[in-house]
């Protein structure tokens, strides 16, 4: 249950008849794909709602058109711009939106722009809520402060995270993340009361993974928050300038450690770097390290489909078939969960399959490794079909391209509890390193990881534990490529290396 398209509720509709005047659309007719900001979307259920239908184009940017054609099960979704509409095709081609556990189809229409009259016989809904914008539709006197508890905590949650996932609904201004009551907490709040609404329709109820981490979500009796330091604990976006103190204040009540965030968050901007906001809205598909899709009704609602205890197996795709290995994948993909087996495909070296041990590790290795970079290409992840990874038959040899891992001693994860789990973070510059000998130096490891021909810039032991230390690398992917080559190397003194991702820079 990641996030990608999100439901923002019901705002809309007005003017929707109930006639059939659907014979003066037809449908489109295939021909070249040329782009058109008019989306034809397919094979929608039969009780589908405007509201989830224009639900499925909201998180790309503006909406000025909408014709239903419930007869046909289809429908046309004009949208601002062919840059927004792009963006949304570009999206749903690699991940393919759920309403009511039925799959739908977005495609590029012939139609050029929609003309409708909104005739009482005519199928079809005008409106100019997002244009106008959407705020006129609620009272000032919403409250802009949201109360998030994160129930259920199974995975590790933090204020990146999210920020990720409410920046969706509007601009976050600040956010303090607590325990309280052993509950893992949020304060956050947004520039009007608008957002917050639509964050609360949509996000109440909703796992950030599968089956665990479930959101609730109630309006906060605070109008404001008062951030005193920008941190892993709190946030205050207006103000890049605060000092990263250890501690914070708050006047209304006393907040104790979060748990661990994601990696830091830069300056003022409401969403993290890997996003690009432009004027038509969120370009949604160069989300790499993002949780990437939303489920509706039950168990799903517009994403990825839930996936099963049995659907484990990662497609991965834009690999550089000249470096790529199996061992490269599992390290890397081992990070996020235990690897049972990877096959690189014998006629498409640049595709590989990844058998994760669950479906949730499957999850987060997808969501914090799409659009990373690997070899000087980005990763593209997807859910495969494949059930599981078939090892070659007895006497076929495929030139060393599948590997089983199922009874690897580098499992991360093996031990039920493992402090592995409170532990992982998104790729990042910085690299943790542990299990150091006494006898190895900052000199020794920073030889080591330049051997590579990889930048060093930074380099920290640990204060109270020279068993660890943080290396930082001149980028996120010679990081990755660091942390591929060097993991599990062999120290001396019967040391292996451990290097994970930090959340922390030097």
């Amino acid at each position: 249950e990641l996030f990608s398209s999100v439901s923002i509720g019901p705002y809309i509709m007005s003017n929707t008849a109930n006639g059939n005047d659907s014979k003066k659309f037809k449908g489109d007719l295939r021909g070249p794909v040329v782009p058109s900001r008019v989306l034809h979307i397919r094979r929608l259920p039969n009780d589908i709602t405007e509201g989830e239908v224009i639900s499925l184009g909201l998180p790309f940017g503006d909406i000025t058109n909408l014709l239903m054609l419930k007869a046909k099960n289809q429908a046309f979704l004009e949208m601002g711009s062919e840059d927004v509409a792009q963006n949304m095709v570009g999206y749903y081609s690699t991940v393919m939106p759920i309403i009511r556990n039925q799959p739908v189809y977005v495609q590029f229409s012939n139609y050029k722009e929609l003309k409708t009259d909104n005739s009482p016989n005519q199928e079809v809904s005008i409106f100019d809520i997002w244009q106008l914008g959407h705020r006129r539709l609620f009272a000032p006197s919403v409250p802009a402060v949201l109360r998030v508890v994160v129930e259920n905590l199974v995975y590790p949650v933090g204020l990146d995270a999210l920020c990720q996932i409410f920046s969706k609904f509007g601009t976050v201004l600040r956010i303090i993340v607590f325990t309280k009551n052993s509950q893992f907490q949020a304060l956050l709040q947004y520039q009007d009361g608008a957002s917050a609404q639509g964050a609360k329709l949509s996000l109440d109820g909703q796992n950030i993974y599968n089956g665990c981490c479930t959101l609730r979500i109630n309006f906060s009796k605070l109008t404001s928050l008062n951030v005193k330091y920008n941190n892993e604990k709190s946030r205050d976006f207006t103000r890049p300038d605060l000092p990263t103190g250890d501690s914070m204040e708050h006047p209304h009540m006393a907040f104790t450690p979060g748990i661990i965030s994601a990696a830091p968050y830069p300056g003022a901007t409401h969403f993290p770097p890997t996003f690009t906001l432009q004027p038509a809205g969120l370009t949604v598909p160069s989300l790499p390290g993002a949780l990437t899709s939303l489920t509706l009704s039950g168990a799903s609602r517009l994403g990825f489909p839930p996936m099963s205890a049995g659907h484990s197996v990662l497609l991965v795709s834009n690999l550089n078939p000249e470096r790529v290995t199996p061992h490269c994948l599992f390290v890397l993909f081992g990070v996020y969960g235990d690897v049972m087996r990877v096959k690189i495909l014998f006629n498409k070296k640049e595709n590989s399959l990844v058998q994760m041990s669950d479906s949730t590790q499957a999850q987060l290795a997808m969501s914090h490794l799409n659009g990373q970079r690997l070899h000087g290409k980005p990763l593209r992840i997807t859910l495969s079909k494949h059930a599981n990874v078939q090892l070659p038959r007895e006497g076929h040899e495929d030139q060393g391209l599948t590997k089983d891992f199922s009874n690897s001693p580098l499992h991360r994860f093996k031990k039920p509890g493992s402090k592995n789990y409170s532990n992982i973070f998104p790729p990042s510059a910085t690299l943790h390193l542990s299990n150091i000998p006494p006898s190895v130096v900052e000199d020794d490891l920073k030889m080591l990881f330049s051997s590579s021909g990889s930048l060093v810039q930074a380099f920290k032991f640990f204060q109270k534990d020279h068993k660890m230390a943080l290396i930082q690398m001149g980028s996120v992917e010679e990081a990755i490529e660091s942390l591929i080559e060097f993991h599990n190397h062999d120290l001396g003194e019967n040391h292996h290396l451990r290097v994970s991702f930090s959340k922390s820079s030097i």
